[in-house]
């Protein structure tokens, strides 16, 4: 089953100052976010499994689901999705290893095709950064709206919008195509998550019903 991609939070560490990473995840949860992904760059595999466990104890009984950046095999044992990138597990790899009943999505920055067999393999691909961003500097300039119009046209997959996106510019990703909105430092780094991921939610939901009224 497809996740909820709605509001896609992407967690940062150093976005929240002393907060720890699930009380920002769980107020963000409370303001609408759909789908978590745990990103840390910094943390081995001991120290992401037990952010994942917190994490998920926050989530429990919400119906969010929980994914783990680049590493497949912290994923595959705590029984969660995963998300990967061109320099981690190709999606096929990821999806033999993971099995089938849990999410995986690819990041296809620049807006690439996918390769065949990867369609199969995935729930979703994330196509950006559609606006530059300093959370992830090696991301490249913004591709824009464009290339998410592109992307949803020719991918059967729905399709996240990521890169530089807040409440303000979420509605016009999701207008362009996009199936909802990856944010990080919208989010992670407000001084109230609850109410900066209502805001994103109330943006994308609006712009989602325009679009199947204009239909």
């Amino acid at each position: 089953m497809t996740p909820d991609l709605r509001v896609y939070l992407v967690t940062d560490p150093g976005l929240g100052g002393a907060r720890p990473v699930e009380h920002t995840v769980a107020a963000a949860v409370e303001g609408g976010v759909t789908i978590v992904q745990l990103r840390d760059k910094t943390a081995g595999p001991a120290a992401l499994e037990a952010v994942a466990r917190r994490l998920l104890a926050v989530l429990q009984g919400t119906g969010v689901p929980l994914v783990v950046n680049d590493d497949v095999e912290v994923a595959r044992a705590l029984g969660l999705g995963a998300h990967v990138g061109g320099a981690d597990a190709a999606p096929v790899d990821a999806r033999a290893a993971l099995g089938p009943g849990v999410p995986l999505g690819v990041s296809t920055y620049a807006g690439r095709d996918l390769l065949p067999g990867e369609e199969e393999a995935l729930d979703y691909v994330a196509v950006g950064p559609v606006w530059g961003t300093a959370t992830k500097p090696d991301a490249g300039p913004g591709i824009g709206l464009e290339a998410v119009t592109r992307a949803a046209g020719r991918n059967r997959l729905p399709v996240v919008a990521i890169g530089g996106i807040d409440a303000a510019r979420a509605g016009e990703a999701v207008t362009a195509g996009a199936a909802g909105v990856a944010v990080v430092s919208a989010v992670m780094a407000a001084a109230d998550p609850r109410a900066a991921a209502r805001a994103v939610r109330e943006s994308v939901d609006a712009a989602l019903a325009a679009r199947e009224e204009g239909r």
